[in-house]
This record gives C-alpha cells, structure tokens and sequence, in this order.
C-alpha cells in the first residue's frame, strides 16, 4: 500500500547528480553491504526506484588473480545498465592492476574505492577506515586508481577517521578531490563508533564546505525519503548513500525516487507486499547463486530486516531463518495472512546491528606516523593476499 499526497514540495528538488560522466536524476546510491548488494538484491531494489547500485565490496588481490568466487560477485545481470564496482586494497600496484582490469575488460561503468569499513579483519590490516590516515599511501592508491579508471568515473567512500582524536577526512577529501576522483561519500561516523549512536552530519557539511569541485555525498542513518532529504538540506551535499535503512525495505528506493522528484509518497507495504518482496528475492538469489540451496541458506540473514514490526509469530520467524527449499519457503509463507494492513511506526527507523564503541583493530604501530614506516609497507602487501572474494 502507498501514502499519496499530490502536491509537490519545490524544496525537495534536487539538481541530477553527476559523476563523471555518469548523471543520476535521483541523488541516491546503494551503499555497497558485504554479503548483501550482491546482484540479487541491487536488481530488487531496482525494481522499486533509481539511484546507483554498488557491489559487495571486492578484495583488489583476489580479483587480480581471478579468484573464482570473486568474479561471480562481479558479474552484473544484463538489466543493470550502469555497472557499479567498489574495491578494496592496500597497496597501490594492486589496486591499479584490478582497476586496469575492470576497465580493459569492459566489466564496470563506475568504480568505487572503499576507505570505510570498519570491520577488524580489515582494519587490523592497514585498510578500509584505517588506511586514509597513512595520508601519502591513501593518495598513491587514489591517484593510481584514477589514472587505471581513464574515462570511467573513480570514486571514493569514507569515515570521520579512526576515532575522535584522529579524523582523517577532511585531508583525505582534498587529497582525493586532487587526484581527480569523481565524487566523495563520507559516512558521518568513526570506524571507533562502528554504527553506534548517531552519524554526524555536520561533518559532511565541513566536507561539502571544503570541496568546491567535486561532488560530496552524505552516508549514516538515513531510515526514510525524509532523512534524506533533511541531510541535503541541513549539509548541502549533492546526493546521499543509502546502507542498513534498505535492509528488508527495498521499496525505500521508490520512496527515495518519489522524494527527491517533490512528490508525497510513502510506501506503506502490508504483509502481503512484504511477503511478495520477500518471496522475490529468495527467486532472484537462486538465479544469482544457480542453487536454490545457497538462495535458501543466504535469504535467512533477510527474514528479521522484512518482517520487522509485523505480526509474524517467534516460531514461524525461526522456520523460515532455517528455511531449506524455496517449496517450503512458499509453504510456510503461506501460512501467514497476507490482507493484514501497514503496521505503523513499528516497522519503521533503524534496523541493522549497530555494534558498540570499541577500539579499532590496527597494525602495530599504526598510530605513530602518518607515514608507513619499518616493516608496515611489506605487512600491507602481505594482507592483499586474501583471496577469500568480496
């Protein structure tokens, strides 16, 4: 079901983001989730509005060394018109190697690097949110990877910095916006702050402040159309990037797309929607995976993120987590009662693990300089090595 209000909000309007070459009519982009924005769930929410719909992230080595599993996860379904990769690395060489690759071989339309993740088998390794503040290694890999993309537009996606008293992004911003990226998206969060507590929005206004040239988007705690819109208005950033608020909600991209066009809607799906929706990307896992099995086992992660807020009982929530074959999946979803309307606010806002503040995991000595020193350039080169995929 959907809330429609016809008058149109002229501040809602919002120019069409370009990225390069790239123009997107709706300033929206699917922020890359490991183990989530795998085909199948970008072409879902696709089905439901437009932005920019970004991989799972991809490990720089693994697909120099084409690494089975790592090029699946590249592999776009032919409806997606604008191919979106994000990637991880450390090291300058290799990541120039994997962009050469993508481009010589014609497998992505944007490339994203990712200066974010606060995981600690990441960070622990020098990368993601830890790397931006080893400064001249944060622009070697930055400029090497704009010079690989060539005519193909290069972006980059960050935090704050590693905790509180060392922020990195607005140095890292300038650098990036010097090397000649084509956009910078900054989550309004330390990797220390993990997803706990409230993203910082005022510190994509000092970046937006800051770049003049390049366009700065906004990331963190973005549950709804009207988040997004309060954050351009209350940043001035160019566009937003959307993660954990479209987890079991794909149709926030059709509320996205309606609010940023000045339209009123709301999707306000009831139980039968989210079961269609549901039932839907169990279908499109199967064709991404070519294994009802893996479709089975990896939908099991969705089934609390849909059915958030409504009348689907503790039992029936724990068969379908355990779910082993799409018949059954049908079976037991049709045990529920598909006319119950929207619930209400109970669905709505946060979802996701939010985590605590924890001190980041690091390479010994990390801290001590913005530069590489001693032994950390070769234990950088050595983390590369893990070929595990995405």
């Amino acid at each position: 079901m959907t809330s429609r209000i016809p008058t149109v909000d002229p501040s809602a309007l919002i120019t069409p983001l370009r990225i390069g070459p790239l123009t997107l009519d709706v300033p929206v982009v699917l922020a890359p989730m490991a183990g989530i924005t795998n085909t199948a769930f970008r072409r879902l929410c696709r089905e439901y509005g437009a932005g920019l719909f970004v991989s799972e992230m991809i490990t720089s080595r693994a697909l120099v060394e084409r690494n089975t599993e790592t090029m699946r996860l590249i592999t776009h379904h032919e409806s997606e018109t604008t191919r979106s990769i994000q990637l991880y690395g450390v090291d300058p060489k290799t990541v120039s190697e994997a962009v050469t690759m993508l481009v010589a071989e014609n497998r992505a339309d944007h490339i994203d690097l990712n200066f974010g993740c606060p995981v600690p088998k990441v960070t622990r390794k020098g990368g993601g949110a830890a790397l931006p503040w080893k400064t001249g290694l944060f622009r070697q890999i930055v400029e090497a990877a704009v010079i690989a993309a060539g005519p193909i537009p290069l972006t980059v996606k960050m935090r704050k910095g590693i905790d509180a008293d060392h922020l990195t992004y607005i140095e890292a911003g300038k650098a990036a916006a010097g090397a000649g990226v084509a956009s910078i998206a900054l989550h309004g969060r330390t990797a220390a702050e993990f997803y706990s507590g409230h993203a910082d929005w005022s510190a994509i206004e000092k970046l937006k402040n800051a770049i003049n040239d390049v366009p700065v988007l906004g990331n963190g705690d973005i549950w709804s159309a009207d988040d997004a819109l309060r954050m351009v208005r209350e940043t001035g950033c160019d566009g937003v990037v959307v993660g954990r608020g479209c987890l079991g909600r794909p149709w926030l991209f059709g509320d996205l797309t309606a609010a940023f066009r000045g339209e009123k809607i709301k999707a306000e799906p009831g139980l039968g929607q989210v079961i269609d929706a549901f039932r839907r990307h169990a279908e499109l896992l199967t064709e991404f995976f070519d294994s009802e099995d893996r479709a089975c086992r990896d939908i099991r992660k969705h089934v609390a993120w849909y059915f958030k807020g409504y009348p689907v009982g503790g039992d029936l929530r724990a068969s379908l987590a355990m779910v082993q074959s799409l018949a059954q999946l049908d079976d037991l979803l049709g045990t529920l009662d598909a006319s119950l309307p929207y619930p209400g606010a109970d669905v709505e806002g946060p979802r996701g693990r939010a985590g605590t503040p924890k001190k980041p995991s690091l390479p010994e000595h990390w801290l001590d300089s913005q530069d590489l020193v001693g032994a950390q350039r070769l234990n950088l080169t050595e983390g590369e090595g893990d070929t595990s995929g995405g």
